[in-house]
């Protein structure tokens, strides 16, 4: 499932090529078609994600609730020559009509697993609904702290939990807990608010730099492919990471082996070196 930079990202996309344009708005599929056909020919005026939810802004204060799921895409065309026959199960399609001296754009959503036109009031009961994006200019930290700090919850769980906090899936979460040397199992009461607060400043850093790049990187610079004289990682997200789908590699610090375990139907990754098992005092 796309992580939320990965939104954020595609909102720029959709903004920058359609914003303040007059769009047609199609359902080649056909499941999107009652909605479609009501913003049809009206003007797209931006989009922006909430977490992994994205909102794409019509006049009359109309907006196309997109949700990508597992296996959706939102793939966006911008200065073609022409717009091509959709191909596939296309939900919704975007189109920026050539003219004023500039080419088409297009835009393909497929696989959603949320697609509907929704009014201003249903998106503020869905953005009520999930946890702050550190993504976001107007997130508040502290309603994370809020669940975090009272739940006997791992953090590894919190930390995917969208009503706690949006946007951070399995890489984030995998690589903030080792950058901060968090074991993923330990209970979320059971940190200081300092922590949470270094753990929350961490992923503004990194998942801007995931809207800039594109990519996923956790990796600090002592530790970089360079550094170390090691092969850069090969993956399908695309950057150097620590533990992330590196089940049984040595670790990158301390030579490890990275090991894994199924939370909530997700992989974890850590290493029992770096982020030793948590002990309470009282335990002791």
């Amino acid at each position: 499932m796309p992580e939320g930079h990965t939104l954020h990202r595609l909102a720029g996309e959709i903004t920058a090529v359609f914003g303040n344009h007059a769009v047609r708005v199609g359902s080649p599929q056909g499941r999107f078609d009652a909605g479609a056909r009501q913003v049809d020919g009206s003007r797209l005026l931006d989009a922006e994600a909430w977490g992994k939810q994205l909102f794409i802004r019509f006049e009359g204060e109309r907006f196309v609730h997109v949700h990508l799921g597992l296996y959706g895409t939102f793939d966006v065309y911008d200065d073609v020559p022409a717009v091509p026959e959709p191909v596939g199960q296309v939900r919704l399609r975007l189109v920026r009509p050539a003219g004023a001296g500039e080419q088409a754009a297009y835009a393909d959503l497929r696989g959603p697993t949320r697609c509907e036109l929704v009014t201003a009031a249903e998106r503020d009961a869905v953005t009520a609904r999930i946890g702050p994006d550190p993504l976001r200019e107007d997130a508040e930290p502290d309603r994370a702290w809020e669940r975090i700090g009272r739940s006997s919850a791992p953090i590894g769980s919190l930390l995917m939990d969208q009503a706690v906090l949006a946007g951070v899936g399995n890489v984030y979460r995998a690589e903030v807990l080792f950058r901060h040397r968090i074991h993923p199992m330990r209970p979320g009461r059971t940190l200081r608010v300092s922590q949470w607060r270094a753990i929350w400043d961490d992923l503004v850093v990194l998942m801007r730099e995931g809207v800039r790049t594109g990519r996923i990187d956790t990796v600090r610079p002592a530790h970089l492919p360079e550094a170390m004289g090691r092969p850069p990682r090969v993956d399908d997200h695309g950057g150097e990471v620590y533990v992330y789908r590196r089940a049984g590699q040595p670790c990158h610090v301390c030579g490890r082996a990275v090991r894994t375990e199924v939370l909530g139907g997700r992989n974890l990754f850590w290493c029992a070196r770096c982020q030793p098992t948590f002990r309470s005092r009282a335990a002791r």
